[in-house]
């Protein structure tokens, strides 16, 4: 396999605002991409509208800015026509939640083998300072100058209850942790989720404080990895119980909790009550799950289909157009 580096992938010059996480975010892909080792030349990022949706201008690879929340769409049909073309679909809280909610829930459900990557800075950027599908109730913007009284998508809740097999979750910032959710998500065979927490400096700046710095990540956050207890907390000092049917935080030598009384994490569970617990925790109370939350096996759309076409094709007595022609009466006219 050519080895490649995060300068092969790499173009142009980006025009975002400065401090936006959607810098931070371009330079995990790039590495991230390097890493995996897909060349360039095999690879389509398709992207819908939006400040973040101007990314495959800066990737030396194949693609395609296309039209407002039709991303996953155009990466359905790029997929499904060349199934050896690694395609990734990028999408914000309102391309790919709002106006591209409907592509993107039954691309999941179709479980379509594109790596679906989601910018969550919870406002529209471009158009100057919306509140988007993922802003909270209550978020005061241009659109809600008195509040919004709308309660906000929850993005794993959303890809869970399209029948998604893949979520993983990470903080923009977060380089190490970002690369390693991305290249987890190509590894996956089917539509892979990942939900990019940012910020907007301009019109939402802080919006994911409390984990956007390592020290906030440290005392906010935990860190999910597939066979391991979940534990968290600056001195790892917290763990993660289960009480009744829902989650309880715990502190780990108190009470004669120890480690082994702490839940191991299984991303590869198929029933996704536990993942969608964890996707849902938000803070004061419990920290904020960052990293592969869930990761099952399943059959996928472009396969099937091909499959399909082979199976059908067996069937027949013809297999080209010419041959078609050809089993029906002929005649010429002269």
């Amino acid at each position: 396999m050519s080895e490649y580096t995060a300068q092969d992938y790499k173009f142009g010059q980006p025009r975002w605002c400065p401090g936006c996480g959607d810098h931070s975010f371009l330079g995990a892909l790039h590495k991230a991409m390097s890493e995996i080792g897909v060349a360039p030349h095999n690879i389509a990022v398709i992207s819908g509208i939006g400040c973040s949706s101007r990314l495959p201008y800066y990737m030396n690879t194949y693609g395609f800015h296309t039209i407002h929340g039709r991303a996953a769409a155009i990466a359905t049909g790029a997929k499904v026509a060349n199934p050896d073309l690694t395609v990734w679909q990028i999408s914000g809280d309102g391309d790919g939640l709002a106006i591209g909610g409907n592509h993107f829930i039954h691309a999941v459900r179709r479980n379509i083998d594109l790596n679906m990557i989601l910018l969550n800075n919870r406002i529209y950027g471009l158009t100057k300072g919306q509140y988007s599908p993922t802003s909270a109730r209550g978020f005061v913007s241009k659109s809600s100058p008195y509040g919004t009284v709308e309660d906000p998508f929850r993005p794993a809740e959303l890809c869970f209850g399209a029948r998604g097999q893949f979520f993983a979750r990470c903080v923009a910032t977060d380089m190490q942790a970002t690369v390693g959710c991305l290249k987890a998500a190509a590894q996956h065979k089917g539509a892979s989720v990942v939900e990019v927490l940012q910020n907007c400096v301009i019109f939402n700046n802080g919006t994911h404080d409390s984990i956007y710095t390592k020290e906030g990540r440290a005392k906010n956050a935990i860190y999910l990895e597939h066979g391991k207890p979940m534990i968290f907390g600056e001195n790892r000092e917290f763990g993660l119980m289960q009480e009744g049917f829902g989650l309880k935080v715990v502190k780990i030598g108190e009470n004669g909790v120890t480690e082994k009384d702490i839940l191991v994490h299984d991303a590869h569970c198929k029933d996704t009550t536990l993942h969608l617990k964890l996707a849902l925790m938000e803070g004061p109370d419990f920290p904020i799950a960052l990293g592969v939350i869930r990761d099952v096996e399943a059959p996928t759309y472009n396969d099937a289909v091909h499959a399909q076409v082979e199976e059908v094709k067996a069937q027949k007595k013809y297999h080209s157009f010419t041959e078609l022609l050809e089993t029906n009466d002929t005649w010429e006219i002269k």
